[in-house]
């Protein structure tokens, strides 16, 4: 069904769980990252995206964004939600991290 609500860990301890799902695709939830974050960035932050209407494509496309507390940084986030033979549905998502620069000079390694 690739319906994203729910609760969902990746290969690296992070979690996302998206509470409300809308019928117009929109969600919305909280991130969690894995146990390889410093300990200023474990605490909980929002997300909000959309995904693809899963009745017209069975594995649809989302794509989110986490708005990280205490810190001047958004990831956002593009993907595609599979479905595998046994049913077990899988994200699998690109990501790009945005820290806040201080100048236009910094804007390089702002971005990872």
């Amino acid at each position: 069904q690739c319906l994203l609500s729910g609760s969902w860990r990746s290969d690296t301890g992070c979690r996302m769980v998206v509470s409300v799902l809308g019928k117009d695709g929109s969600f919305s939830g909280s991130y969690l990252p894995g146990p390889a974050a410093s300990d200023s960035e474990i605490l909980s932050s929002p997300l909000e995206g959309s995904q693809q209407d899963a009745g017209l494509v069975p594995q649809p496309t989302f794509s989110f964004t986490v708005h990280w507390r205490l810190q001047a940084r958004t990831t956002a986030f593009l993907g595609q939600c599979y479905v595998g033979t046994n049913g077990e549905e899988i994200l699998h998502a690109l990501w790009l991290l945005r820290e806040a620069a201080d100048s236009p000079d910094e804007d390089w390694k702002a971005t990872r």
